[in-house]
């Protein structure tokens, strides 16, 4: 039996797919098994007017791997 764990994290680039890409790469730094990224809020960051950039809170999920024996 697999057991899931989800994290939620808070990422940012210059495009919404940046921004996912830049998640997933960051929580791998320290988490492995990582399966899926779910969107649950996205926000623009606007200077002079214009979207610079996009931030995203996600959850990210992952199978943990119990030892055997």
């Amino acid at each position: 039996m697999s057991i899931v764990k989800v994290i939620e994290v808070i990422s940012e680039g210059n495009t919404i797919d940046e921004a996912l890409k830049a998640g997933v790469t960051e929580a791998a730094k320290t988490v492995e098994n990582i399966t899926q990224i779910n969107v649950v809020h996205i926000e623009g960051i606007v200077e002079n007017q214009k979207v610079k950039k996009f931030r995203i809170n996600s959850k990210i999920s992952f199978v943990v791997h119990h030892p055997k024996g």
